[in-house]
C-alpha cells in the first residue's frame, strides 16, 4: 500500500446560484468544506489531500482547516457549466508536475456530501484495490423513489416509465434494489481520468452507503435535512 499514490481533490467553486457561500455555509458548527476535510485528513491512506477552489475565502478556510490548496482554479473551469471531469484533470496535472511523480489513484469528495465518514473513504479505495477495477462509486438505495414507481405526464395522463404492460402495486420491500449515486466519493484510476476521459471506466464497483450518510446539499430543503442530522447527533 505504501507505493500506491492517492489524490484525493475537493472541489469547491466560489459561485452558487441555490445556496449562496454553500461550501462554506454553517452546518452543525463548521463550515460545510471542513467535514469533508476532516474526514479525508483522518485517512491514512490518502497520500494527498487538495481543494480545488476559485475562491480566495474559501481557499482561507480550507487552509486553516489543514487542507493545502497549491493553485487557484482557472476561470474557464469554474464557471456554471465547468463539469467535473475536466477540474479533475487539471489538479492532477498539477500536482504531479509539482510533485514530480505520478499517482495511482484519483479520489474526488464533492463538500455537498458532508455526512460521509473516513471509513467511507477507505473502504471505497480497498474495493477499488482488491478488485482490480478501473472506479468506484458511492450509491445510496432509492428506496421508495423506485424507477419502477416513476411516472411522466404526457398530454395531462399519467403514464410508467418503464412499461411493465400492467400497474406495480408492489410494496416498496418487494420491489428488486435500484441505486443512485450519493455524490460523496468518486474513486478512479489515473489513466482511466486521463487516457479515457472518465471517472468510470469499463469495469466500475459500487461502495453502497446507508442513507444517513448519504445527503447531498443540492437545496436549501437539502441543507435543512443535513443540519438536522447533525443536530440530532447532538442531543
Amino acid at each position: 500500500m505504501n507505493d500506491i499514490k492517492i489524490l484525493a481533490v475537493i472541489p469547491a467553486r466560489g459561485g452558487s446560484k441555490g445556496i449562496a457561500n454553500k461550501n462554506i455555509v454553517d452546518v452543525g458548527g463548521k463550515p460545510l468544506i471542513r467535514h469533508t476535510i476532516d474526514a479525508a485528513l483522518k485517512s491514512t491512506m490518502l497520500t494527498h489531500c487538495i481543494v480545488s477552489t476559485d475562491s480566495d475565502k474559501i481557499a482561507n478556510i480550507a487552509e486553516s482547516c489543514g487542507a493545502l490548496v497549491p493553485f487557484k482554479r482557472p476561470e474557464n473551469l469554474s464557471n456554471d457549466k465547468a463539469l467535473s471531469l475536466p477540474v479533475m484533470q487539471h489538479s492532477l496535472k498539477f500536482m504531479e508536475a509539482k510533485q514530480s511523480l505520478h499517482y495511482d489513484l484519483v479520489v474526488m469528495l464533492q463538500p455537498t456530501t458532508p455526512l460521509r465518514l473516513t471509513k467511507d473513504i477507505d473502504n471505497a479505495i480497498n474495493i477499488l484495490l482488491d478488485t482490480q477495477s478501473d472506479s468506484v462509486i458511492s450509491v445510496v438505495e432509492v428506496e421508495g423513489h423506485h424507477p419502477l414507481r416513476m411516472k411522466r405526464v404526457i398530454g395531462g395522463r399519467l403514464i410508467n416509465y418503464i412499461d411493465q404492460g400492467h400497474e406495480d402495486m408492489r410494496p416498496r420491500q418487494e420491489l428488486p434494489p435500484v441505486y443512485i449515486r450519493n455524490g460523496a466519493i468518486y474513486a478512479t484510476r489515473r489513466d482511466v481520468l486521463v487516457k479515457d476521459n472518465s471517472f468510470t471506466g469499463l469495469d466500475s464497483r459500487a461502495y453502497i452507503m446507508p442513507l444517513d450518510r448519504s445527503v447531498n446539499i443540492d437545496t436549501p430543503e437539502d441543507l435543512l435535512i443535513a443540519k438536522n442530522y447533525f443536530f440530532s447527533s447532538n442531543d
